[in-house]
């Protein structure tokens, strides 16, 4: 089972970047739906972005599209999202999470669906 890692999280002022990082180990890329998803104290696990395992679909939770970017490098097995013009309620624990679909279009903001969680990576929104 595929093991993810998450990397990147951090302190930033609203309006900030942040780039956040995760990197899968035990399969390779093209056989795991990797998702990012977030969590707040007393609530869900949300999901902001997915990318399925062929590279050629993503998707994005309505309140992160236009400044959230998802994608992927291939050569250095590793999924990244890019975060732009932060906002304080982006503030949250995020995680990684992969799932087994080799080689398909499918992606997925539902928690239900993934079976490896990465510790999770703390991004802060603050002046």
């Amino acid at each position: 089972q595929a093991q993810v890692v998450e990397s990147g999280g951090g302190l930033v002022q609203p309006g900030g970047s942040l780039r956040l990082s995760c990197a899968p180990s035990g399969r390779t890329l093209d056989t795991l739906v990797i998702g990012w998803f977030r969590q707040v104290p007393g609530k869900g696990r949300e999901g902001v972005s997915s990318i399925s395992s062929n590279g050629r679909s993503t998707k994005y939770a309505d309140s992160v599209k236009g400044r959230f970017t998802i994608s992927r490098d291939s050569a250095k097995q590793a999924v990244y999202l890019q975060m732009s013009s932060l906002r304080p309620e982006d503030t949250g624990v995020y995680y990684c999470a992969s799932l087994r679909r080799t080689y398909t279009d499918y992606v997925s903001l539902e928690s239900t669906d993934y079976t490896s969680w990465g510790q999770g990576t703390q991004v802060t929104v603050s002046s």
